[in-house]
């Protein structure tokens, strides 16, 4: 038996290894060729402290407390060179992939289809010649064919699916957009980067408030997949913001999700005063106490920088502190801007 486990560094870059059954965490990556930091080996230096964000593992007590306190330890500090885990884990190791003689990974893939949602929304659906693993939430960059530029586009599918899908904004003349309208054909080559980002779910202990903006809806849609397979007892709200009514796209998945995911709930929001949809104007004006559960709530939003700005803007206003917040921005034909505070 083995586990998957994703390291992520500080430059975004998320690296996945298998780690068998009693290893550790240190020997499966340098069996994989990622030199994680480390010194001793032994649990004396602390050199190869990490963080582990999800997963269940042990340490045992054969490592030095000037290595890593009682305190850490309960911060979910690890040494990966006592680590074993017990499940699929996801850590953090604070140094750039770089720094471990590791990058980030590209791969082929083909295309299955190019739909047009609505005038603003495009779905690319995409099989890979193997595989992707990826933290639902995540984000990879596609080179624009014949060309040399990349943008970035989380994924709305789940990891590890024949079929790999995106969201992606029709920009007006974009390159990627003009692409992808005129030019894409099933069985095109397209070359694929990453995974990357902070932008992931993490593990729900507590009700979560996803704010979509747009094509923003994309990575949510791979989060809650991933949840409907193992069902949460937390309420789940996803408000989804839109400019007119025909923005709204994927709305029969976010039923269907509904009915899989006995407590998730989405509400549509338009920004169209002339709109027939029940919640208009911006998500910040559907905020509630209920919704923000006094800042007992996890916070997860994608969307323009102005809504970014919006959302933090009237959080601090509310005097509200979410227990943790998660968020991307994104701006038309550029690589996306990964971000994230707890």
């Amino acid at each position: 038996m083995s586990f998957n486990i994703a390291l992520n560094f500080e430059d975004g870059v998320t690296r996945f290894i298998s780690c068998n059954t009693g290893e550790k965490i240190l020997d499966a990556a340098y069996r994989q060729k990622v030199n994680l930091p480390m010194d001793c080996s032994d649990g004396v230096c602390g050199t190869c402290k990490c963080h582990c964000a999800s997963g269940e593992y042990a340490l045992g007590e054969d490592f030095l407390e000037e290595a890593l306190s009682e305190e850490e330890n309960q911060q979910r500090q690890v040494l990966t060179c006592q680590m074993v885990p017990q499940s699929d884990c996801v850590i953090d190791v604070p140094v750039p992939a770089s720094a471990c003689k590791t990058g980030i990974g590209s791969f082929q893939a083909t295309v299955i289809r190019s739909s047009t949602l609505s005038s603003s929304a495009i779905e690319l659906v995409v099989e890979p010649e193997k595989g992707i693993d990826f933290l639902p939430g995540q984000y990879v960059n596609i080179q624009v064919p014949g060309t040399a530029q990349v943008r970035a586009y989380s994924f709305s599918s789940l990891p590890g699916d024949t079929h790999a899908s995106f969201l992606i904004r029709n920009v007006p003349d974009g390159l990627m957009s003009t692409w992808l309208l005129q030019h894409a054909k099933a069985g095109e080559p397209l070359t694929l980067t990453g995974p990357m980002g902070s932008f992931y779910l993490r593990p729900v202990q507590r009700p979560i408030v996803m704010l979509a903006g747009g094509t923003g809806l994309a990575p949510f849609l791979a989060m809650l997949k991933k949840l409907a397979k193992s069902p949460v007892n937390q309420p789940i709200t996803l408000l989804y913001g839109v400019t007119k009514e025909n923005d709204l796209v994927m709305t029969d998945a976010l039923d269907e999700l509904a009915q899989r995911l006995p407590n998730f709930s989405w509400l549509p929001v338009v920004t169209d005063a002339g709109s027939a949809c029940a919640q208009k104007g911006f998500v910040t004006d559907h905020f509630n106490d209920a919704l923000l559960n006094d800042g007992d709530v996890d916070v997860y939003l994608c969307g323009p920088p102005p809504m970014v700005d919006a959302v933090l803007r009237t959080l601090q206003e509310r005097q509200i502190t979410p227990a943790s917040f998660h968020y991307e921005k994104f701006a038309p034909g550029k690589t996306a801007e990964q971000s994230a505070a707890a």
